[in-house]
């Protein structure tokens, strides 16, 4: 059966489909390689470059290694952003065909290590085998932890919590930021809707944050790269807050959670599979949390149920 990829590892950029895995230059160094999830490159001299992240897989790897050969590159190391499938999934390829080692940070490197963590955490539990694939689910591979000591000369972390646990993006010594998947293009927005958030309120900080950045140019992982990201990080914004007023509304009357997920999915128009229920569904326990912290709805149990009401 054909899977249909989850909303966080399909390619929002569908106008350069034909171009998978070209390798394209923003700087005299800087570069990345468009895919599904864009990989940052960084020559660190005239025969070692960096990669920041590696693709969905081990054929994301491969096709990497061709660019890494045809250029004479010798892969030092990767530096992954979070431990989404779609952002190591080529780790264990590169890293066993290169020796290169890999960072990755805080609770993120965890789920590298132990990759099982990525579909517990979103299913709740010991998940099913519908979820137990590439896509939600990557190979092990052997990460340390990302600190300051371990960055190339003229990197910098940038802290972008809120998509997933602890993750990052990357400034480099010409001032390109690498900003990973803390915001998603017009064109993703308007597709799926509901993009995958794991920390609501941090998520709409980080994007705050984002707005006042400076730099020479900006390589999001799934949106154009530019030189001004400020509208595109409130068009992130505008949209959270638009999904947490419709679970608000949807909270006028009690509801349990499974009621909440479905009417979000008719009002705007998803179609439920196992992949989007894990995904989707993590999403919406977010901002109900989110929404229950800031005092906008609450919760009662009855008939041993938990409802969550507008306050």
């Amino acid at each position: 059966m054909q899977l249909d990829k989850p909303e966080f590892i399909e390619s929002i950029d569908e106008k350069e489909d034909n171009h998978m895995y070209e390798l394209k230059q923003v700087a005299e160094n800087s570069f990345y390689i468009q895919s599904p999830s864009k990989i940052g490159l960084v020559k660190l001299n005239e025969k070692d470059v960096c990669l920041i992240d590696s693709g969905g897989d081990k054929e994301a790897g491969r096709k990497v290694r061709q660019i890494l050969d045809v250029n004479g590159w010798h892969l030092t190391a990767i530096y992954n952003t979070h431990s989404n499938a779609d952002h190591i999934g080529g780790n264990k390829y590169l890293q066993g065909q290169t020796g290169c080692k890999i960072y990755a940070p805080g609770i993120d490197c965890d789920f590298t290590r132990h990759p099982i963590l990525e579909p517990s955490f979103l299913y709740g539990g010991f998940p099913p085998k519908d979820i137990k694939h590439k896509f939600l689910m990557a190979q092990e591979s052997d990460a340390e932890y990302l600190t300051d000591d371990c960055l190339p000369q003229g990197f910098q972390i940038i802290s972008l919590r809120g998509h997933f646990f602890d993750m990052v993006g990357f400034r480099n010594a010409e001032d390109v930021v690498y900003l990973a998947d803390c915001l998603s293009s017009k064109e993703t927005l308007d597709k799926y809707q509901i993009s995958f958030i794991y920390d609501v309120g941090s998520y709409v900080n980080t994007l705050e944050m984002v707005k006042e950045l400076q730099a020479t140019i900006f390589v999001p992982a799934h949106a154009e790269v530019t030189d001004n990201i400020i509208s595109l990080a409130q068009l992130n914004i505008d949209k959270v807050y638009e999904i947490a007023e419709k679970i608000v509304s949807i909270c006028a009357e009690p509801h349990c959670f499974e009621q909440i997920l479905q009417k979000l999915f008719s009002v705007y128009g998803l179609a439920m599979t196992f992949e989007q229920y894990a995904l989707v569904g993590s999403t919406v326990r977010s901002y109900l949390s989110w929404l229950k912290d800031n005092d906008r709805i609450g919760v009662r149990f009855e008939n041993n149920m938990l409802l969550w009401e507008k306050k």
